[in-house]
């Protein structure tokens, strides 16, 4: 887990790593290259858990989200404007924080509900 700071919601949020495709990226690629940039972790596996809109109503924007396992710590590359803190923990702890809400960020409280209503233990 990521501490970030977010201008649109003026504070710090609880995040899994999160990034941009490029133009033509895969999106594996793209999981792993945010991975590596904010955290500093490689990864042995990365699996795709689901894909999503984020606001139908308003955009046609997706979200990629990927489960990586087998992590490597290393050095991370972060960009200029990323303000943020690694906060590493166990999936029940992160899960406890959904249930509390203090993680309060879409992608990551779903991408923690399904990695581990589907993909924990497999």
């Amino acid at each position: 887990m990521i501490r970030q700071y977010r201008y649109a919601t003026d504070g710090y949020l609880l995040e899994i790593p999160a990034g941009r495709l490029d133009p033509g990226e895969d999106p594996r690629d793209c999981a792993l290259r945010e991975l590596k940039e904010e955290t500093g972790c490689s990864a042995t596996r990365v699996d795709p858990l689901f894909t999503m809109y984020t606001t139908p109503g308003f955009t046609d924007e997706k979200i990629h989200l990927f489960m990586a396992t087998g992590l490597t710590a290393g050095k991370a590359k972060r960009e200029s404007d990323e303000f943020l803190d690694l906060e590493p923990m166990p999936l029940s702890r992160a899960l406890e924080l959904v249930e509390t809400g203090e993680i309060k960020d879409a992608k990551t409280a779903l991408g923690l509900l399904f990695a581990a209503g589907f993909r924990a233990g497999r």
